[in-house]
């Protein structure tokens, strides 16, 4: 899952962004209202943290604005307003959950999790392609009906390619959606991941499914 951190204070963005990259997350992070709007309106993102006391554009103004263009990305706001005012006006702008500062990073992780599982829960609860299975409600992968065990990383880039099957999938584009905006496009990190996940799903297995497409990308499709 990728998330957008919209926070104008460094300690506070770092610390949530290592905390939910450990979780198995990728986090892009935006210091002010106006980068975080233009980012949240690329649509790439599953859930978007925003932060309500922001420069350049507050949270609120953010928040309307992407509703306004009919993103239907959660948000979870962050603010050290706590008065119930405050918060009807948040969520009745279009927020999904409000958190109040300090939080507890645990609080924050579960509020995440509660968000992405009720998205997940409004699609199509199993993703197939042949008889490799992915559940992202459950997070479970299995193939054949055996079980497969995958790494955070190793599942959202399985994910990725199996909302995506039978289309050939570049490394920049693997980049952008598994990993982060701040990824290092030389290094071979992808194809590491890639072969890690092809032993997994592939190996004694038939019909081999995930393929390399020399000079392009990847796919994953039944030949």
């Amino acid at each position: 899952m990728r998330l957008l951190l919209v926070e104008d204070e460094q300690k506070v963005a770092r610390f949530v962004r290592q905390g939910l990259t450990e979780e198995g997350y990728a986090v892009d992070v935006a210091a002010d209202g106006e980068t975080g709007l233009a980012m949240a309106l690329d649509r790439v993102h599953d859930l978007l943290i925003l932060d309500i006391q922001l420069p350049k554009m507050d949270g609120l103004r953010v928040l309307q604005k992407l509703r306004q263009a009919k993103v239907p990305t959660p948000v979870l706001l962050l603010t050290v307003r706590a008065t119930i005012e405050d918060k009807v006006l948040g969520l009745d702008a279009g927020a999904d959950d409000y958190l109040t500062k300090p939080f507890a990073f645990q609080e924050l992780v579960a509020r995440v999790r509660a968000l992405l599982r009720r998205r997940a829960e409004a699609t199509p609860p199993v993703l197939r392609v042949a008889d490799l299975t992915l559940d992202p409600a459950r997070r479970t992968v299995a193939r054949g009906g055996e079980r497969i065990d995958l790494t955070s990383r190793e599942f959202a880039l399985l994910d990725y390619f199996m909302r995506n099957p039978g289309r050939v999938l570049t490394r920049t584009m693997i980049a952008e959606h598994v990993w982060d905006y701040s990824f290092d496009s030389t290094t071979n990190v992808i194809d590491v991941y890639v072969n890690y996940l092809r032993k997994k799903i592939d190996t004694g297995r038939e019909p081999k499914l995930l393929h390399t497409i020399r000079g392009v990308g990847y796919v994953l499709k039944v030949p």
